[in-house]
């Protein structure tokens, strides 16, 4: 398992953002040398947890649970067959492209060790919005990528450190629970009722997931 690239975006005007000024970090490319990556705050004042990448839309994206996204190689060579153009890393808006890793399969609360010293936990999948359709300029792309259900994960920084392309990436810690960042995307989106299942993974889940899943319950029970 291994880093591929190490990916960050600047903020540039679109016409598709949903950020109030118009303005996205989703462009991502991939930069040579070391990235130092740290929590960067709570959701709402905090941003990216990875050096010199922009979060423009801080009501959506960003703070301590989706300090990092990642995405997996393997599922954007899926979709270089499905759409029939080469996509480059970084191209969904990633942090980090990985190879030989399941991403969406991982489990909530997951830990990998990247490089010497960067420890991550998973917390969710992704939700597509429509910055990132307008930004793949593809018709009815939100509904597909959720079909598709690959939808990478958000991870929290619980060591600090630096990482860069070609590090390894090591599994640390897989909870027993059964609860991987896929599953947590359908559950917040088209498949409600997994919700209770959701609650085995506890504090791991990203808080607003959490919330959601206690709040189904209660509304269940009584």
């Amino acid at each position: 398992m291994e880093l591929l690239s190490v990916n960050v975006g600047r903020p540039r005007p679109v016409p598709y953002a949903d950020q109030a000024e118009g303005v996205t970090g989703i462009d991502k490319r991939p930069v040579t040398g070391p990235v130092r990556v740290s929590a960067p705050g709570p959701k709402g004042t905090g941003g990216s947890g990875l050096a010199g990448d922009a979060v423009c839309d801080l009501r959506h994206h960003g703070g301590d649970d989706q300090a990092v996204y990642a995405f997996a190689r393997e599922d954007l060579d899926h979709w270089e067959r499905e759409l029939g153009r080469p996509l480059a890393n970084g191209c969904f808006g990633e942090n980090i492209t990985t190879s030989g890793l399941d991403v969406s399969g991982a489990l909530i609360g997951e830990r990998w060790r990247i490089g010497p010293t960067v420890v991550l936990e998973v917390t969710s999948g992704r939700i597509p919005c429509r910055t990132f359709q307008g930004h793949l300029g593809e018709r009815g792309w939100v509904k597909r990528f959720t079909r598709k259900g690959a939808t990478g994960a958000y991870l929290r920084v619980i060591e600090p450190g630096e990482i860069r392309a070609g590090d390894p990436v090591e599994i640390i810690h897989r909870p027993g629970h059964g609860v991987t960042a896929a599953m947590e995307f359908r559950a917040a989106t088209t498949e409600r009722e997994l919700l209770p299942r959701l609650l085995a993974a506890a504090d791991a889940l990203h808080p607003e997931t959490l919330a959601a899943a206690r709040k189904y319950v209660a509304a269940q029970t009584r």
